[in-house]
């Protein structure tokens, strides 16, 4: 079953992950956006169900029956969120394997860089809803 509202699922004891969770919930005006954190039961879930196990280090996204996976989720976020994040589809025009060794290279650091949780983010009431889990 497709869900009428895109998930995004992310590294929920990642602080630039968790970062960046609230930087879209802040820009998502409309709410269209759900979150679940891959460490979670649906998380878990949807990686088997789509065999994504071995994606390491990466962002996913499912939206209208596709999933989006590395560099790739992070520039169909920004075409959802719309206005001046459109402008991303430029991103598109450089090679996946090049954005990728970009999302790559970040990702790798992320942990070094901006920290780790021991556990993962627990959502207000007010965004509960918002999250899968």
């Amino acid at each position: 079953m497709t869900p009428r509202h895109p998930v995004l699922y992310f590294d929920g004891v990642c602080n630039l992950c968790n970062q960046s969770v609230q930087w879209v919930i802040r820009r998502d005006k409309k709410a269209v956006f759900r979150f679940a954190p891959l460490q979670s039961q649906a998380g878990q879930s949807f990686q088997q169900a789509h065999f994504l196990q071995n994606i390491p280090d990466s962002v996913l996204l499912e939206y209208q029956g596709k999933v989006y996976v590395k560099s790739g989720a992070v520039l169909k976020l920004m075409q959802i969120l719309g206005g001046v994040y459109k402008l991303s589809v430029v991103g598109w025009m450089v090679p996946r394997f090049v954005r990728d060794v970009i999302y790559d290279y970040i990702a790798r650091n992320r942990y070094k860089w901006y920290g780790k949780r021991d556990s993962c983010m627990v959502p207000t009431v007010e965004l509960q809803s918002r999250f899968l889990d």
